[in-house]
């Protein structure tokens, strides 16, 4: 069974949680590829929708957007996710991983493309916990 660590990022605040989801909750991810949009009740989210944006294997490994499949790949990159080029013109043959998800993906990164009615904050639970330290600094 598929185990995921998603890293869900909130534009609007520009904050960022992390959250395992394993189970039903994974397999509602599997198949998916990059820019596909999914039920946020998946990571905890109930009435949101989030947009796989990226992710990588348990290597380390990126997902790439412009790769098809789940499978690793060797390609030859001259920038973006996977390599980071020193000097203009350099390029480097690096091994990637494809756009889908599947078993082998170990973190996925998600974005929030439609709000709920709650506060992400609130559905987490780490909204009373940050305004009570606030109100202990205070004090």
């Amino acid at each position: 069974m598929a185990t995921f660590q998603v890293v869900v990022s909130d534009p609007e605040s520009g904050r960022s949680f992390q959250r395992e989801v394993d189970g039903q909750d994974a397999n509602r991810f599997i198949s998916r590829q990059i820019g596909d949009e999914v039920d946020g009740g998946a990571v905890g989210l109930d009435g949101y929708a989030v947009e796989i944006t990226g992710g990588s294997d348990a290597a380390g490994r990126p997902m790439r957007d412009d790769v098809d499949g789940s499978a690793l790949k060797d390609i030859l990159l001259t920038g973006g996710p996977g390599f980071n080029p020193s000097t203009d013109g350099e390029r480097k043959r690096v091994t990637v991983r494809g756009k889908e998800v599947s078993d082998d993906t170990a973190q996925l990164n998600v974005s929030i493309t439609e709000r709920g009615e709650e506060s992400v904050e609130s559905l987490y639970g780490e909204g009373d916990a940050e305004d009570e330290d606030a109100d202990e600094a205070a004090a």
